[in-house]
C-alpha cells in the first residue's frame, strides 16, 4: 500500500511532464536502459534498484546533452539506448549463477516482492522528485511547453531539461516494483493522458494523475489477490479502461457541446 502511494505521487508529477512536453519515447528509453543497471547490480549482489539509478540518470544526462545537436537523430539515440540497456541487463543476468527469479520482477514488476530497503530507498527518491518539482514548477512549465520562449527570456534550458530529465529517470526507478520496466510506459503516461482531457492547468493534471494511478495501482491489486494473478498487468488494464473510457466520455462531451453551439 505505501509503493502504491510512493508510485502513484511520483508517476502523477512527472507522468503531467512526460505527456505536456510530449516525451514517452524518451521516458520509454530510460526506462528500459535501467534493466543493464539492473543486471549489474544483480551480478555483484547490489541491490539491484542502485544500478538502476545510476544507468537511468546516465541515460538521461545522455538524452540531455544530445537532444539539441541531434534532433533529427533523435529516435536513433533512444533506440541504441533500450537496445543497449536491455543486452547489457540480459548478459549479466545470464552470466549470474542460478536462475534470476529477482530480476524478471522487475521487467514485469511484482508490487508484492518489495523489501524494507527497496521501500526506503523509494521514499528518498520521492522526496526528491517532490522537492525538485516544487522548486523548479515554473521553469520546467516554461520548458514543457515553449523551449523557443523559455531561451528568448534567458532560462539555461539545458540544465532544466537536464533535471528534468533526471527526474524521470528517478521515477521510473520508483514505479519498477510496480508494473516493472516492459509495462512502465502505461504508468507513466496514460493517467496523465486521461488528466489532459478534463483540466487546463498542470497543477489540476497532476491531482487527477496521480490519483488515477493510485485508484488503479490498489484496486488492481486487490483484483490481483482475488483472481490470484500477477498485480502488474491487471494495473495497467485497469489504467487502460479508464482511459479508453475516458477518450469515449469526452468524445460524447464534445459532440453535445457542438450540437448546443449549433442550436444557438
Amino acid at each position: 500500500m505505501l509503493i502504491a502511494v510512493l508510485a502513484s505521487l511520483a508517476a502523477g508529477v512527472i507522468g503531467t511532464y512526460i505527456v505536456v512536453k510530449r516525451m514517452s519515447l524518451i521516458a520509454g528509453s530510460i526506462a528500459h536502459t535501467a534493466f543493464g543497471g539492473l543486471g549489474i547490480s544483480y551480478y555483484f549482489h547490489a541491490n539491484p534498484l542502485i544500478g538502476a539509478v545510476v544507468f537511468s540518470l546516465a541515460a538521461s544526462s545522455s538524452v540531455a546533452f544530445f537532444r539539441k545537436k541531434a534532433r533529427n537523430r533523435l529516435d536513433t539515440l533512444l533506440s541504441a539506448l533500450w537496445a543497449t540497456g536491455m543486452a547489457v541487463g540480459l548478459v549479466f543476468m545470464f552470466l549470474t549463477p542460478g536462475y534470476a527469479t529477482d530480476l524478471f520482477s522487475y521487467l514485469f514488476g511484482n508490487i508484492l516482492l518489495v523489501s524494507t530497503v527497496d521501500l526506503i530507498m523509494i521514499v528518498v527518491l520521492d522526496l526528491v522528485i517532490i522537492i525538485a518539482v516544487l522548486l523548479m514548477f515554473n521553469p520546467f512549465l516554461a520548458v514543457a511547453f515553449d523551449e523557443e520562449y523559455a531561451e528568448v527570456r534567458n532560462l539555461p534550458v539545458l540544465v532544466v531539461d537536464l533535471i528534468l530529465l533526471g527526474l524521470i529517470a528517478l521515477t521510473v526507478v520508483t514505479i519498477i516494483r510496480v508494473v516493472g520496466i516492459v509495462l512502465m510506459i502505461a504508468l507513466l503516461t496514460m493517467p496523465a493522458a486521461v488528466a489532459q482531457l478534463f483540466h487546463k492547468t498542470v497543477k489540476g493534471m497532476m491531482l487527477t494523475s496521480s490519483l488515477i494511478t493510485l485508484f488503479a495501482t490498489i484496486s488492481g491489486l486487490f483484483l490481483s489477490y482475488l483472481i490470484n494473478f500477477s498485480p502488474g498487468p491487471i494495473i495497467v488494464l485497469i489504467i487502460a479502461v479508464i482511459y479508453i473510457s475516458s477518450i469515449l466520455a469526452a468524445q460524447v462531451r464534445n459532440t453535445r457541446r457542438m450540437k448546443r453551439m449549433r442550436a444557438r
